[in-house]
């Protein structure tokens, strides 16, 4: 074994160095097809990168690779090939700036800060010597780039966690400078200490204070512990290195603690995992954009002290189609009570429309200051491309061989998820009313009025990450009724990923007839139903029970669910009111459809607009299906509300043969969506295992729909 090892590993460094030289030659070809499209022609072809990832995620399935795993790394690399295309496009637009062999960035903090990750992320594709020059603060690095002493600067804008971070914003209007370029850069703070000890030993905590605010959940469970602040997180963690000192801590990048020889005694301590920082990189002078890259401009202005001034303002982006991104407020200097705005909003300055409506907008302020057009990183243009679903690869010839029964097919053929030829999909599709007049007239009388269409007569959707619920798409939401384990949990989050599901469901708190029923794991299987969403890109969807669970359950999920038993538990709609999350609103075994209508209007009624209804079987006297399906509330509910609604057919069935049938005829009836559970061994489930569809038969459902 000792001889083979040498020679495993010489084989793999061969494999490792032809892969870099594939990549340096890949990079070349890359540099012409963007010299190429510098003379004109279409910047990006989006299917093309579909179909390419697609193509390489199947060839590497069939060698026996993990998808997406290929998808991830090839996914990284087609989004730098776009970038390198876009530093020659911003080449030919501005000769000076290819005249340059060499420039200075300027970051705050030291080597290893987040600024500094995201300046290396940003500059990368430039292909120009670069040097990276780190300050003590923001003020400083903007300084040196106007006095000369730096080309450009990474200025952070804004997080995620914590918000906006005046001190940037108050600077960018004090001094004369411009944006011309944005970076997102993930934050995952680690605790970082000299040696792996205990944290009751710690005793104090340096970091910057943004970090320490982004992280105060975990700081409030240490105890003896002082927290202070640092002018960097990278500084923080170099301090540690020079004290010596084993009951000091640091908070920092991963990246700061290789770099100083650090430990990381705990990962993952923000308040939230989704933390990103949002950077703009700032320069002298503006420059020009080519059309062809999806842009964004930022301006400052001040209202006339005027009734209605700033919605005026407003106005005149919303005359030019100019879809606005932020929008910030910081006190005028030397003015009191009078403030400055600041505006992100989509478009080019090259463009007529931009240019003639910042023309109008100066005409409606008292003040106007145009930062700069610059390539955007978070507009939806902009995001990189995803291979398309294993389903959507096989196309209708996989529906052929699913044994779907001719009824079956028409009706999955008339829930089509592109173009429904059902009158309500037509309606969610333009944004019109689905109740007639008598409908409308009728509604007067009910008890409910945020939820009725007389409110408003427009579909409400919901967006849920990049997933819109209550759109002409209908959504699947899939996962297992408990989570059971994290291999359980993560198989079915790999599963409704490659098949093209939009959200994955779990059990966390199970609310069960029996009281020697398994109850679920609790906030550990939170946890786990996070790491899998989190792994795979899927928002996650889990019951809660409790209204004192409510604040920290939404911590975690994107949507929280309201379950049949306590549809009228009118504590706890009135607690998930008052959070911003999505709610699913199960109705209730043995509720009218006015009663479960009533129950959304508590959670509107207290400032949460955000309701997605469930369909999931009432009681009847039939005893052959768990519960009886009311497809007829679809179109019922669709005339009496706005709201989208959803159908589970699992727990109407109660019996895994009869959930495909129920799912198509719900997405014929007008559904917005369904929500079906899914069980790698449905057998061995921890509870409701005979409505739970096994991997193969949730494949083939997923492949009848088209």
């Amino acid at each position: 074994m000792s001889q083979e090892l040498p020679k495993l590993r010489r084989q793999l460094d061969e494999i490792d160095a032809k892969i870099v030289d594939a990549l340096a030659a890949r990079d070349a070809l890359i540099a012409g097809i963007g010299e190429l499209k510098a003379a004109g022609g279409g910047l990006r072809d989006v299917q093309r990168e579909e179909d390419l990832l697609t193509r390489l995620v199947e060839r590497g399935r069939a060698a026996g690779l993990d998808g997406f795993y290929v998808a991830r790394l090839f996914r990284e690399i087609v989004e730098h090939s776009l970038r390198r295309q876009q530093e020659h496009l911003a080449d030919a637009q501005n000769p000076d700036r290819k005249a340059q062999a060499a420039i200075v960035v300027a970051y705050q903090g030291a080597e290893g800060s987040y600024s500094q990750l995201a300046a290396a992320r940003h500059f990368g594709p430039r292909h120009v010597e670069v040097a990276y020059k780190g300050f003590n603060t923001f003020a400083e690095m903007l300084e040196a780039v106007r006095d000369g002493g730096a080309d450009y600067a990474m200025l952070p804008i804004e997080n995620t966690t914590a918000g906006s971070i005046n001190e940037a914003y108050d600077l960018l209007a004090r001094l004369k400078l411009a944006l011309v370029g944005e970076e997102v850069q993930r934050v995952d703070h680690c605790l970082l200490a000299l040696e792996v000890v205990p944290l009751s030993h710690i005793r104090r905590i340096y970091s910057h204070p943004q970090a320490i605010q982004q992280c105060s959940e975990f700081l409030s469970t240490l105890r003896d512990c002082h927290v202070e602040s640092f002018t960097d997180t990278a500084l923080a963690a170099r301090k540690l290195r020079e004290d010596q000192d084993l009951s000091q801590a640091a908070i920092a990048s991963e990246q700061a603690a290789r770099l100083y020889g650090l430990q990381v005694l705990r990962r993952g301590i923000a308040n939230q995992k989704e933390n990103f920082t949002r950077f703009v990189v700032v320069a002298r002078e503006p420059a020009r954009v080519d059309p062809r890259i999806p842009c964004k401009t930022s301006v400052i202005f001040a209202t006339r002290h005027e009734e209605g001034a700033l919605l005026k303002a407003l106005n005149v982006l919303h005359a030019y189609k100019l879809n606005m991104t932020k929008l910030e407020s910081r006190p005028r200097p030397n003015t009191p009570w009078e403030y400055l705005f600041y505006v992100d909003f989509e478009g080019n300055l090259a463009e007529a429309n931009v240019a003639a409506g910042l023309r109008e907008l100066a005409s409606q302020t008292g003040y106007l200051k145009v930062l700069g057009s610059y390539a955007a990183r978070t507009t939806k243009e902009a995001q990189p491309a995803e291979p398309r679903p294993a389903v959507a690869r096989r196309g209708k010839a996989a529906a052929a061989q699913s044994g779907v029964a001719a009824g079956a097919s028409a009706l999955s053929q008339a829930a089509s998820r592109d173009d429904s030829d059902s009158a309500a999909h037509r309606a969610a599709a333009h944004g019109k009313a689905a109740a007639p007049p008598i409908v409308l007239q009728s509604l007067e009388k009910k008890p409910y009025r945020l939820v009725s269409r007389a409110q408003r007569a427009e579909d409400t959707q919901i967006r849920i990450g990049n997933v819109i619920v209550g759109g002409p798409k209908p959504v699947i939401i899939a996962g297992p009724c408990s989570v059971e384990s994290r291999e359980q949990v993560l198989a079915c989050a790999r599963l409704v990923k490659e098949l093209g599901g939009h959200m994955l469901r779990g059990g966390c708190f199970k609310p069960r007839t029996s009281p020697y029923a398994f109850q679920g794991l609790g906030y550990e299987g939170l946890d786990l139903l996070e790491e899998a969403g989190r792994t795979f890109g899927l928002p996650i969807v889990t019951e809660v029970m409790h209204p004192a669970d409510v604040e920290r359950v939404a911590r975690q999920a994107d949507v929280l669910q309201i379950g049949a038993r306590n549809m009228q538990n009118f504590s706890l709609l009135k607690e998930v009111g008052r959070v911003d999350r999505p709610v699913l609103l199960k109705r209730g075994m043995m509720a009218s459809i006015d009663e479960w209508l009533s129950a959304a209007e508590y959670v509107l009624a207290h400032g949460n607009q955000q309701v997605i209804l469930c369909e999931r079987g009432i009681r009847t006297f039939e005893t052959a299906t768990r519960s009886t399906l009311d497809l007829s509330a679809i179109p019922v509910a669709r005339e009496l509300t706005h709201l989208p609604i959803l159908v589970d057919p699992s727990h109407a069935c109660g019996t895994w043969r009869w959930v495909p049938a129920m799912t198509r005829a719900a997405l014929a009836g007008g559904a917005h969506g369904v929500m079906v559970e899914i069980h790698p061994e449905p057998a061995k489930a921890l509870s409701d295992g005979p409505q739970a569809l096994d991997f193969a038969v949730f494949r083939e459902l997923m492949e009848s729909l088209p």
